[in-house]
């Protein structure tokens, strides 16, 4: 029982609500995606026809599975409301609350590892905390506010201001949390917005347009418009979520320096091709959108690649790795033992086969590195994440020395291979 209320219980728990958060948050993205889809393509009834007598505004028919369905949108509601009427909200409902849990889970029960950078700020973990969930109460507060004002009937330029806010958002984050944890909480405001959208105007909007039809009166056409608005605007925010929610994986974004800017890039991407999309399932097809949103992916993976590295001499010893003015090795050589050394004092506190690191109960990424062999092996990713990103260790809780990084760089360009 111990066991299972240390780290490693708590590793199962990650485990489990991870995937519950995969699960319906494809459930939730899907029928988001769909409904968008389903009113892009929808085509208007001819005049004087059965469906538009009953106020079909457009109707689809559609193949799937083996059989043919016929989807039809009334421009306001049927005559009669039906008995059996399906609801979308659980899977966004959930999608939130257990991502919500993964924020607890993995960053603030171990907000000193996950969320704190003494480079970037020094903050206690109450306060790390506190700026993560002021970011996402702020963010809808901010949101929902605008979308409230006049702003509302001219989208394009209400997009463009959430967009310089959330950018804005992630510059004060990069320089206020690790990168890492900036970046997971740009993704959980944008998220906080799509379920407060649900919550707070899509469901209470249908709920309005029922009851009014329960009450035998005619229902006001207002609700539907603006969840309708608010559905578009989900619709736009999904593909920069899903981008953040894999972002922990590619420490080459949030890593950089102008980590704030290479998500600004990669998110107007994901809108540019999702912008497409809507459009060509409209019948319009515009190559312009995902050409840009291309063309601006490949300047961010040339703008951050690494530049090569110096080759320079490195410390042959720990100890002379931890004074940046020791004596250069030989030749410009480093031993493989010489870096077991460096890696064995900075790095396997997490990558080992029994980590010490209070928080974890097995290896990261399974990558354990307690023997030399194990080094040679992972060599490519200590080199990537130990010199050219320089994320690891994380938070450089360990205090690696830009030396011993030198070391090790120049052990994978002369010898590793």
């Amino acid at each position: 029982m111990e066991t299972l209320f240390g780290p490693y219980g708590v590793e199962w728990l990650n485990l489990l609500v991870r995937w519950l958060h995969l699960i319906t948050g494809i459930a939730w993205i899907g029928a988001s995606f769909y409904f968008v889809w389903l009113d892009n393509s929808i085509r208007p009834p001819k005049p004087g026809s059965p469906l538009a007598k009953k106020g079909v505004m457009g109707e689809l028919w559609a193949v799937h599975g083996g059989g043919f369905y016929n989807p039809q949108k009334y421009l306001v509601a049927p005559d009669e409301l039906p008995e059996d009427l399906h609801w979308f909200k659980w899977e966004a409902y959930a999608t939130w609350l257990s991502g919500f849990a993964m924020l607890f889970i993995v960053y603030y029960f171990n907000a000193s590892a996950m969320m704190i950078d003494k480079n970037v700020a020094d903050l206690t973990s109450l306060q790390a905390v506190a700026v993560g969930l002021g970011t996402l109460a702020g963010g809808w507060l901010v949101y929902d506010t605008l979308c409230k004002t006049a702003l509302a009937e001219k989208p394009a330029v209400l997009g463009t201001v959430m967009f310089v806010l959330i950018v804005g958002a992630a510059y004060v984050l990069t320089h206020t949390l690790s990168g890492r944890a900036a970046y997971i909480h740009v993704g959980a405001m944008i998220g906080t917005m799509m379920v407060g959208n649900v919550l707070f105007v899509i469901i209470p909007g249908q709920r309005k347009l029922v009851d009014a039809m329960a009450k035998g009166e005619s229902p006001d056409p207002i609700y539907g418009k603006r969840a309708k608005v608010r559905s578009v605007h989900n619709n736009y925010f999904t593909l920069p979520v899903l981008l953040i929610m894999i972002s922990n994986h590619y420490a080459m974004t949030y890593s950089h320096a102008y980590s704030w800017l290479v998500l600004a890039a990669i998110m107007a991407a994901g809108v540019l091709i999702r912008h497409f999309f809507n459009l060509r399932h409209a019948g319009k097809v515009s190559p312009a959108f995902p050409i840009a949103g291309v063309i601006l992916l490949a300047g961010v993976a040339v703008a951050i690649a690494p530049a090569p590295r110096k080759a320079v001499a490195a410390p042959a010893t720990v100890a002379a790795a931890a004074d940046a003015d020791a004596h250069a090795a030989p030749a410009g050589q480093a031993s493989l033992s010489s870096v077991q050394q460096v890696v064995t004092q900075r790095c396997a506190s997490c990558h080992s086969a029994t980590p010490t690191q209070a928080g974890f109960a097995s290896a990261p990424g399974g990558v354990m590195l307690d023997t030399e062999a194990q080094v040679k092996q992972h060599a490519a990713k200590i080199y990537q994440r130990a010199v050219q990103n320089k994320d690891m260790p994380l938070a450089n809780m360990t205090h690696m020395t830009d030396a011993e990084r030198q070391l090790i760089g120049t052990w994978f360009e002369t010898s590793a291979n």
